[in-house]
């Protein structure tokens, strides 16, 4: 079953893939990497005008990571708001997803000005959140930052 926004990109030719509905009856959308820079631009114009999150995580041990975004439509004098969740996968061996910072100012990916780890020294090598990340002997809390 396929949800309005769903059917509204379809009329339009804009390629997805609906992954149905959550728990709050909130649709998921799949959008390819190199459709997501046009696609995002068109879902803002469309009125979703607030990103309310974003996050990214590791699918399985060895296979895709996944950026989500929860855009929210917000219009005056609507008491239910319309979301959408975004699902973009990305391969780990080469995990880009072009930045969209500038539709939603919020968080960037690629060509991000000042992208630097956080209460990580820079010096730390791997991701501790990826499920294939093996983690050292120790780790000396005193050079967190």
């Amino acid at each position: 079953m396929q949800g309005t926004l769903s059917v509204w990109l379809a009329k339009r030719g804009l390629v997805h893939r609906s992954l149905g509905f959550d728990y709050q009856g909130i649709e998921t959308l799949q959008i390819k990497p190199e459709d997501w820079h046009s696609i995002a631009v068109i879902l803002y114009v469309y009125g979703y005008n607030y990103l309310r999150s974003q996050c990214a995580y590791d699918v399985a041990p060895g296979g895709l990571l996944a950026s989500v975004y929860h855009l929210t439509r917000i219009e005056y004098g609507v008491n239910q708001a319309e979301e959408v969740c975004i699902k973009v996968f990305t391969h780990r061996s080469n995990p880009r997803i072009p930045s969209v910072f500038w539709v939603w100012k919020r968080i960037t990916y690629d060509s991000h000005p000042r992208l630097k780890r956080i209460l990580m020294p820079e010096s730390w090598i791997g991701w501790p959140l990826r499920k294939d990340y093996i983690a050292p002997n120790f780790y000396e809390i005193q050079d967190a930052f």
